[in-house]
């Protein structure tokens, strides 16, 4: 997807914002939003898709769900959802999905700040027994978050930075 489409498509804003992790920003990167779109989600998950590299795909809940579905559906590959929260009720588990222990699977995020949800994402998949050291966004908004994975023996790979969109 290139830098026009990103812009034309309203993914990012421009106001006073507080993001996820508490940071404030004057410009918001808001691909849930870009994502009901369905020909916008559909260039985004052909950028995603080539940039996976294993059989399985993977996301937190809520806005990684319609990037790993996306994905799934235009690669044949498995993908599992990973909820947020402890769960009461149901089956109790966190993962929806198959983990196959020793199984490698690319996490898939929509914006990367600090780092820190992929990192919870790897940290409930790893101890479900799978191997976590790639992952894919749409946006690095470059905040520390490539830095935090690496150290976890993450790699990050993007579409875009914010760097190439601003």
């Amino acid at each position: 997807m290139d830098r026009e489409k990103f812009i034309e498509s309203g993914m990012i804003k421009f106001g006073d914002f507080t993001l996820t992790s508490g940071k404030k920003s004057n410009y918001y990167v808001d691909i849930k939003e870009a994502c009901t779109d369905p020909e916008t989600l559909s260039l985004i998950c052909n950028d995603l898709a080539g940039k996976t590299v294993y059989e399985t795909v993977a996301g937190m809940e809520l806005g990684a769900v319609p990037l790993v579905v996306g994905v799934a559906l235009k690669t044949g590959k498995r993908y599992i959802i990973v909820r947020k929260g402890e769960r009461t009720h149901g089956t109790g588990s966190r993962i929806v999905g198959k983990v196959i222990p020793g199984s490698r699977i690319d996490l898939i995020e929509d914006v990367v700040t600090t780092g820190n949800s992929i990192l919870k994402t790897a940290e409930i998949l790893r101890d479900a027994g799978a191997v976590i050291d790639h992952a894919v966004c749409v946006v690095d908004r470059e905040s520390g978050g490539s830095e935090l994975l690496r150290e976890n023996g993450i790699k990050l790979v993007s579409v875009a930075k914010i760097s190439e969109l601003l």
